[in-house]
């Protein structure tokens, strides 16, 4: 059963070349999050502060605080890109990360290799990921391109790529940075509800976003993040889905 539990969690950055005072006017001056410190002679930027979370199945988590406060740090760190500088997180269960569609993708790899790439990052066996090619390359809708390196790829026919790759393998934990939409309008339609079914389909759901809307239709609790850590922490009342696109 999918679970995440954070104990005590802290995230340090050092920077190395920059001295603090520098440092925290350029910081300050773009209104970011996250505090600064010295650490035997290195700048080091708390990006996340003793953050504490349980999470288990059927939990839909969504993150709010202004740019910089630590949302994508804390995705990044809840999908294993960042290791805890203090603390642990405990993990239970399959994870698909939507933070960021393009992580992964190799420009000089064809458009069949990143599918093959991908699932292994996933951790899919190469007989999975080849049973689920022809269904990914039919709704990329890119034919022939996909024998074809991605680097000659249209940024468009790239993010068609990308979406079609990362919402294809289920997980039992989704980890978003706002809503994914991409594509013309008829590849956003299907993009929407195949997106849908995923977020229906999975045990936990994290979700970062500006959008008060989005976060009371898909969540069920928020948390609060300020500087890196969290100030405040509710239960919401879910609202309906108005067109199945989640916005």
């Amino acid at each position: 059963m999918a679970s995440l539990v954070l104990d005590a969690v802290t995230v340090e950055f050092p920077i190395f070349g920059t001295h603090a005072a520098s440092l925290k006017t350029t910081l300050a001056a773009a209104a970011t999050g996250g505090r600064i410190g010295r650490e035997t002679g290195v700048t080091v930027v708390e990006a996340l502060r003793d953050i504490s979370l349980t999470l288990s199945a059927g939990d839909r988590l969504g993150i709010v605080g202004h740019n910089g406060a630590g949302k994508s740090t804390l995705l990044q760190t809840l999908a294993g890109v960042y290791e805890p500088t203090r603390g642990r997180i405990v993990r239970q269960g399959t994870i698909s990360s939507l933070v960021n569609p393009m992580l992964g993708i190799e420009r000089d790899a064809t458009g069949y290799e990143n599918i093959i790439i991908r699932g292994l990052v996933q951790g899919l066996s190469r007989g999975e990921i080849r049973g689920r090619t022809p269904e990914i390359a039919e709704f990329s809708g890119l034919g022939d391109y996909l024998s074809m390196p991605v680097r000659t790829y249209s940024t468009g026919m790239l993010m068609r790529l990308a979406f079609s790759i990362v919402t294809s393998f289920r997980a039992d934990i989704v980890l978003m940075d706002e809503w994914l939409s991409v594509g013309d309008a008829e590849f956003r339609e299907r993009g929407a509800v195949r997106l849908r079914d995923m977020i229906q389909s999975t045990g936990i759901l994290v979700l970062a976003s500006h959008s008060p809307e989005l976060i009371a239709r898909e969540c069920d609790s928020v948390v609060e993040l300020e500087h890196g850590a969290i100030v405040a922490r509710k239960s919401i009342s879910r609202l309906p889905a108005a067109d199945g696109t989640g916005v």
